[in-house]
């Protein structure tokens, strides 16, 4: 015969501060399990857990790639204050009384810790587990997920450094010699945080026969890494365009700016999984594969606090001076178009992503609950997929 016992009418755990939005390195993680019983229950052991891990997990043909990092493992067994108590350390709970079991423990400290992030392959979660353990009833567990984010300052000599960058594409048509096209880019720092403006300053040359059309958009790499195999997705976050070049001629970005969205802090310090940003400046070039140049970006959390050779209102306003590290050109008149009715520089483009693993390439569509303004009509995406992997290349 089978017994059938009933659930605590009221099992959880509530956070000293509940509007808190995120932990980090060295904070106090504190608040209580609430219980309320149904019926009369023996407790023999309420054991609490602070649990943080790492883990990717994916299929590679038949093979489960799958690796985990422990990063946070705290237990400990909880007691009622002024709540009598059997030889053996069991407590009766009552109907009709709410009973509060006190928690609170440190995370570790700095560079002890990774910060909170979901992918499609992997994660990185923080969460504290509550085990009630009653005689002759079976267990029960509940749990709470907390997010950790740890300080990326921006303000750091190596983020503060100037990024730069150069490239050039001959080209061809039916075999016969076409001319070349070329980038110089230049942006001032490589960490940014959210809402600031990146101001680009670039040189486009066009020596070919084709119109051409520069754009640059920031890109998010996520990298998932198990059983000493790789997974790789890129997403395209946001991006701007500039206007057409026809053929002899060239065209200057003086502090073009793209602004970065909500985006969360450069994942550092995990093993398995990295998450990156660059600013990608590329061109179409009808006929022909983009010519594209990428610069390294660090997507931080305490904001830049100095001074360069603009500042980001400057920039969200469109008026600087070209670098002197671009060749040198008369300054050309600034393009309304490329000014919007809000004066926001950067258009959010719902993000794509492309797997780069060797033995599939699918393509796939990220549809957040964010609500994002639609891609521009110039948004365009073409997947070449070979044996090596798939190339994601933007219009």
């Amino acid at each position: 015969m089978v017994v059938l016992t009933k659930k605590p009418k009221t099992f959880e755990i509530q956070f000293r501060d509940p509007s808190k939005a995120f932990y980090s390195s060295g904070d106090k993680v504190s608040g209580k399990v609430i219980v309320e019983v149904s019926e009369l229950t023996k407790v023999t052991a309420m054991k609490l857990f602070g649990i943080g891990c790492a883990k990717v997990e994916y299929s590679k043909g038949k093979q489960r790639c799958r690796e985990e990092i422990d990063y946070l493992k705290y237990q400990d067994v909880l007691h009622l204050d002024q709540q009598p108590t059997d030889l053996d350390g069991s407590v009766i709970l009552r109907p009709g009384n709410r009973y509060e079991y006190m928690f609170g423990f440190e995370l570790p400290q700095p560079g002890q810790l990774v910060s909170s992030y979901k992918g499609k392959f992997g994660a990185v979660q923080y969460y504290v587990r509550a085990i009630m353990e009653r005689s002759p009833q079976p267990d029960v567990e509940c749990k709470k997920y907390f997010e950790v984010e740890e300080p990326v300052d921006v303000n750091t000599p190596a983020l503060t450094s100037p990024a730069t960058g150069a490239k050039e594409k001959n080209l061809t048509c039916m075999f016969i010699p076409d001319g070349s096209v070329s980038i110089a880019v230049r942006i001032d720092r490589k960490g940014y945080c959210q809402g600031e403006y990146i101001c680009i300053d670039a040189k486009f040359e066009n020596s070919c026969s084709r119109i051409i059309i520069p754009k640059a958009a920031i890109i998010a790499t996520h990298t998932y890494l198990a059983n000493s195999r790789t997974k790789v997705l890129r997403e395209k976050i946001s991006a701007v365009r500039g206007d057409p070049i026809i053929s002899g001629m060239c065209d200057m970005w003086q502090g073009k700016s793209i602004r970065v969205p909500k985006l969360r802090p450069t994942i550092l310090g995990c093993n398995i999984i990295h998450m990156d940003y660059t600013l990608m400046v590329y061109v179409h070039i009808p006929g022909s594969e983009k010519l594209t140049l990428e610069l390294p970006l660090v997507i931080g959390t305490i904001p830049f606090t100095g001074f360069t050779s603009r500042s980001s209102s400057m920039c969200s306003q469109g008026g600087s001076a070209a670098s002197s590290s671009l060749p040198s050109m008369p300054s050309a008149p600034p393009s309304y178009s490329e000014i919007p009715p809000h004066g926001h520089l950067d258009s959010p483009l719902t993000p794509l992503l492309d797997d780069y693993d060797e033995d599939d390439c699918p393509i796939y569509m990220h549809t957040g609950d964010d609500h994002r303004t639609p891609p521009p009509s110039y948004a365009e995406v073409e997947e070449e997929c070979t044996g090596r992997g798939v190339s994601l290349q933007f219009a």
